[in-house]
């Protein structure tokens, strides 16, 4: 395979990885400002198809950055790819246990909008947790440094 389809292949999964992580974020900012369980619901499951994007995006990355590394003759052991390795490996801890959390958080509102529907006050501090938002954001920071990192190479 040549440099420029390896290349292009490990572009496209970092676009599904970082599209994927972005459109989860902004999905659960507008479920935070709703009100109604039926509207965060509704909101916090759209955030599922994007997970099967941010997958299969780290699959490409992972699979064809390291055969581009190879092929470039790039040093795994390089501290820009050490620190991504490490960015990479926070993102899917982290991403599961938010992942977990919001699934959750998503499973009451469900059957908050079921039983009527009425704003709950449980929802809004699940949906505002400072440990959740904090590691969500850090997600968010991870991704930017990771594409930083593959950017400019330092």
């Amino acid at each position: 395979m040549s440099t420029q389809w390896l290349l292009f292949l490990h572009l496209a999964g970092a676009f599904l990885f970082a599209s994927g992580a972005v459109a989860a974020a902004v999905l659960r900012l507008a479920a935070m400002r709703r009100e109604r369980p039926s509207e965060v619901a509704l909101l916090m499951r759209a955030v599922r198809p994007a997970v099967p994007l941010i997958v299969l995006g780290l699959v490409l990355v992972l699979v064809f950055g390291f055969w581009l590394a190879d092929r470039l003759g790039y040093a795994l052991g390089s501290p820009w790819l050490s620190a991504t390795f490490a960015l990479l490996a926070w993102t899917v801890l982290v991403g599961a246990l938010t992942g977990r959390q919001d699934r959750h958080t998503r499973e009451l509102a469900e059957r908050l909008a079921a039983d009527g529907d009425a704003p709950s006050g449980e929802l809004a501090r699940r949906l505002r947790d400072p440990v959740n938002l904090a590691l969500n954001a850090s997600l968010l920071v991870a991704t930017t440094a990771i594409v930083a990192l593959m950017v400019w190479k330092p």
